[in-house]
């Protein structure tokens, strides 16, 4: 039997970022380099890996590593360890960076083929061969199975849990779970590569409704206090998919938050009720500009869509275009005043460039409008190339005043409505006063959310009656923080030792900002399918699933490789002598490997359970790496009792 394929799969190495020499929105973090870039001590930080090569390497069966961000020393060391392929995902504002990663790649593994992949790879072979063996521009999974000879898989594929953490201040306020539910967009707006990149067809990863909201309840049952980001260019596009979500959502009455991508196109399909029964509490929506004339923003007013969200406590991030021809100063002045007296949530103000493979590009190609500079050195219109600079040739602009404008735009969003922190509060103060008595119990449960939310925040209003960016932006926090507590009470001691503390921090996280410091990740690596002392004889696990001798109960594994840890949920009917035998494949499993295990009994039918006594006592010698989800309705059971009381509940 041939030797499987082993394969890695990176990012480019770090350190990235304007203070390294690349372009001003190069870095790690799209919210902090893109959006917040402008409101200092008060931008929300999370670091932003590249998800899909995780994705992918859930779903091959070949060993592979992932690391994200990985310093050229930890590269050549991972390199050493010999790999058949190194896949490098990159964008085209850092081209350079995977120059200099292919370079490492060929002097320390030089028998390795290099595979480039990531929206950097809409360029034309005859850029990207010269630093590369294979090119995959569609999507990845089943790409990268053809290239190492495994079987097709049918969709949906499997999806990991990938989780990220935002940071106030330095501080972990709460965990974004990533929901891949499609790629690429048939709106196909001319300046957009991620449409363009898969020619205006959307490709479902999750082709349904019922699909995603199994992958929020998994989340949930790791995490029960997680948030999510559905990462699909238009959500709401697929009505019936979405709807068939709200469906489940409902139906299974868990507390979700979810932030999506969608457009006025869209949104204009749905009541605010219905947006919010799906737990819809926060948008990206292209505002882009009043003349654009793109087809997505067809619809209701994105004035009365922006407005109503915001009553009911939906947060909104806007993205505006800078540098459209019809566009001076008076009007980008104009266009910006009407968009923020809507109170977006948080803006995005992005330049007008041209991205190889899209319409907008071989329009400036043709008429001869790419500026001069970047005609004659392809290589700095690659590395500039990131929404920050103007690569055109401005009907009235000069690219000096486009950025100029540009800059404006950022300072003017955080100098006039305040830190996006405090907006996100107070549409959340706004949102639990309409529906705190909804006769709608989902819409209740929101605003129970928007309160809880709401409280948590309690320690940040002090750093922003001091550190506002203006008095008027002070006084409104200020004013804010009363309102709020006349809702739902002052604040305990225990919270005003917490904003004492959020004071300090706050002043640190402005001390490493000034200094740079402690600005960039540490590797995060993530190994599939490797025989590792700890994750040993996974395939055991897989084995449980696929030769299932008990014909009533039904066994999903889910290997959370990142973790190490094996979540197995059982369905159906467990008898006393399934029990048993089922305990001892456990402790089979247990006895060859160091992983965990996380037994979930949820959707057991408790009302039918005869005797879990023979798996208690085939796990009792390994109750330290065992922990059980149990239902709250079987909390009176007395197996379920026994259980609980020798092994650990599982809280995230």
């Amino acid at each position: 039997m041939p030797m499987p394929k082993k394969v890695l799969l990176t990012s480019v190495c770090r350190p990235i970022g304007p203070d390294c020499g690349d372009a001003p929105s190069v870095g790690y973090e799209l919210l902090h380099r893109q959006v917040t870039r402008a409101q200092g001590i008060f931008s929300p930080r999370t670091v932003n890996a590249h998800f899909s090569l995780e994705y992918i390497a859930e779903n091959l069966d070949a060993p592979t590593t992932v690391l994200q961000y990985p310093s050229e020393r930890e590269l050549i060391r991972e390199l050493r360890k010999g790999y058949d392929y190194v896949g490098v995902s990159f964008l085209m504002a850092v081209m350079h960076r995977m120059k200099d990663t292919v370079a490492l790649i060929r002097k320390h593994s030089p028998h390795s083929r290099i595979v480039l992949g990531g929206y950097g790879t809409i360029l034309k072979d005859e850029e990207l061969l010269p630093y590369a063996d294979h090119i995959c521009r569609e999507e990845g999974v089943a790409w990268f199975r053809r290239l190492l000879g495994e079987p097709d898989i049918p969709k949906p594929y499997k999806h990991p849990l990938l989780v990220s953490w935002l940071r106030i201040f330095g501080w972990k306020v709460s965990g974004t779970g990533k929901i891949l539910a499609g790629l690429g967009c048939p709106n196909g707006c001319d300046f957009c590569c991620t449409s363009h990149f898969f020619s205006r067809r959307h490709i479902q990863l999750l082709p349904s409704g019922r699909d995603i909201y199994a992958l929020v309840e998994r989340y949930l049952d790791l995490h029960p206090g997680l948030v999510f980001l559905i990462l699909d260019e238009d959500f709401l596009l697929n009505r019936r998919r979405a709807m068939e979500f709200r469906d489940c959502v409902l139906e299974g009455g868990r507390d979700v938050s979810v932030f999506c991508f969608s457009s006025v196109k869209a949104i204009s399909q749905y009541t605010v009720e219905e947006i919010l029964e799906m737990g819809i509490d926060g948008f990206w929506i292209g505002y882009e500009g009043t003349r654009s004339g793109y087809a997505k923003q067809q619809g209701r007013p994105v004035q009365e869509i922006l407005t109503e969200f915001r009553e009911h406590g939906i947060t909104v991030l806007t993205s505006m275009i800078v540098g459209f021809d019809y566009q001076n100063r008076e009007v980008v002045a104009a266009e910006l005043d009407a968009l923020l007296q809507l109170k977006p949530a948080l803006g995005q103000y992005l330049i007008y460039g041209p991205v190889p493979g899209t319409p907008f590009y071989e329009r400036i190609i043709r008429d001869n409008r790419l500026q001069d500079v970047y005609t004659s050195d392809r290589d700095l219109f690659y590395r500039r190339a990131d929404g920050f600079r103007t690569m055109i040739k401005h009907p009235t602009l000069s690219p000096e005043e486009i950025e100029d404008l540009q800059r404006w735009c950022f300072e003017q969003d955080f100098q006039r409505l305040g830190p996006s922190l405090f907006r996100v509060i107070e549409a959340w103060l706004l949102g639990f006063r309409r529906l705190k008595d909804s006769p709608n119990p989902a819409l209740r449960r929101k605003a129970a959310f928007y309160a809880r939310e709401m409280r948590k925040s309690y320690p940040v209003f002090l750093a922003g009656r001091l550190f506002g960016p203006n008095r008027p932006i002070r006084r409104w926090i200020a004013d804010l923080e009363r309102q709020v507590h006349a809702e739902l009470g002052t604040p305990t001691p225990l919270e005003r030792a917490q904003s004492l503390a959020a004071l300090g921090a706050a002043a640190w996280t402005a001390i490493t900002l000034r200094l740079n410091l402690f600005q960039h990740p540490r590797l995060t690596r993530t190994t599939y399918r490797w025989p590792e002392k700890r994750w040993a004889a996974f395939h055991l696990w897989e084995e449980l699933r696929q030769h299932n001798p008990f014909p009533n109960l039904s066994v999903h594994v889910d290997l959370q490789h990142a973790r190490k840890q094996v979540w197995l949920r059982l369905e159906g009917v467990l008898s006393a002598q399934d029990a048993h035998g089922f305990g001892q494949r456990l402790r089979d499993s247990l006895a060859r490997s160091r992983a965990r295990l996380v037994l979930d009994l949820q959707n057991l039918h408790w009302d039918r359970v005869e005797n879990l006594e023979g798996l208690r006592q085939t796990l009792a010698a390994y109750r330290s790496r065992v922990r059980l989800v149990l239902p709250q309705i079987a909390a009176a059971h007395p197996e379920v009792l026994l259980l609980a009381a020798m092994f650990q509940t599982y809280h995230g």
